[in-house]
């Protein structure tokens, strides 16, 4: 069992703890700035919302670690005549996995609790029960008397995320929402820390990307302008090891098996045999999977930049993703870290990145 070191903990704890909807990801991006200052040779922002930590950054070769921010998430669409605040997605949900659930409306006063709900279940008709649950047949209800008291603190566009918070299970598991993709986010900035202060022969940028979950679109625009050499995604990828998972058609992939090297054809194989050479050369465990085509991934958008980037991705695999209890091994991440670490340490600046 692998014991991150406390400030590095902390960090990943208040990335869980702290709201980042798509397009809404300031909050969280200022934790970024403020832990990256530290170690990294130059932290940025660009007009997007991508934060960019470098080290020895006017290095010929460039490296970029990217892991993206945002969370899925709501926006208020309508406060109507009693009070009840009625809302559209922001990413991908199930809506079976939000009736009952504690939110928070993150409003320019302050955060509020609310819960989402529908009529209950004593109320609904006997064909009522049997139809899906539609994201428009939900509300939330944050005690409101009526639409003037509700107006009067939350604002339309106003961002909406679950309740947040983060808990720790048995043999070093955590679990919250978020965690796609805050654990690879953690993983690019703490592997970049973990390079320091070692010369790199290369230049090294991590990435936190914003507004992933709505089309990989942070990535472009952050690759577009660090205009890497080889381009590292660090996002999560299914655990497959729960019931009901049928592994022949979505893979062999253990929680806390270490981190999940994809192969295929979004991933540049000399950047492949790279990082397998790194995990095996520092005895870090870790799995392999495979993609048929574009991930749905930061990596899909790096590899196709500019003139085309040599693209990996690693993933940390995740139990129940997209819903509030997402949960993953703080080992996959910390080894996750330690990989991506000893891949940038090991370029000497001379590498053949073509296929």
């Amino acid at each position: 069992m692998v014991f991150m070191e406390p400030k590095a903990l902390q960090f990943f704890r208040s990335l869980i703890e702290t709201p980042s909807p798509s397009g809404y990801e300031r909050p969280v991006q200022e934790l970024v700035r403020n832990y990256a200052a530290s170690f990294a040779d130059d932290v940025s922002t660009d007009v997007h919302g991508n934060v960019i930590a470098a080290r020895n950054p006017e290095a010929p070769l460039r490296v970029m670690l990217a892991g993206h921010c945002d969370q899925i998430g709501f926006v208020v669409q309508f406060v109507d005549p009693e009070g009840f605040i009625w809302v559209q997605p922001v990413g991908g949900w199930d809506p079976q996995i939000v009736v009952g659930q504690k939110m928070i409306v993150w409003t320019a006063g302050g955060p509020l609790f609310g819960v989402i709900a529908r009529k209950a279940i004593h109320m609904l008709t006997e064909e009522e029960r049997k139809q899906v649950v539609k994201l428009k047949d939900v509300w939330i209800d944050i005690g409101a008397k009526d639409r003037g008291d509700a107006a009067s603190r939350v604002h339309v566009g106003d961002p909406v995320t679950l309740e947040l918070s983060y808990r720790e299970a048995l043999n070093n598991c955590a679990v919250g929402p978020a965690m796609d993709d805050k654990t690879g986010l953690w993983v690019a900035v703490e592997a970049l820390r973990r390079t320091h202060p070692q010369p790199l022969q290369c230049g090294l940028f991590a990435v936190s990307t914003v507004q992933e979950e709505i089309g990989l679109r942070g990535s472009r625009t952050s690759a577009f302008r660090v205009d890497p050499h080889i381009g590292v995604a660090i996002d999560v990828c299914h655990a497959t090891d729960t019931p009901t998972v049928e592994k022949k058609w979505e893979a062999d992939i253990k929680m806390g098996g270490g981190p999940v090297i994809y192969r295929g054809p979004n991933m540049n194989p000399r950047v492949v045999d790279m990082l397998i050479k790194a995990a095996e050369s520092r005895s870090i465990p870790y799995q392999l999977a495979a993609a048929g085509g574009a991930t749905g991934t930061d990596a899909n958008s790096i590899q196709i930049t500019r003139a085309g980037v040599a693209a990996g991705l690693i993933s940390i695999p995740n139990r129940y993703m997209h819903t509030p209890v997402e949960m993953v091994s703080l080992d996959d991440l910390d080894r996750a870290a330690d990989l991506l670490a000893a891949f940038a340490l090991s370029l000497t600046g001379d590498e053949d990145l073509t296929p």
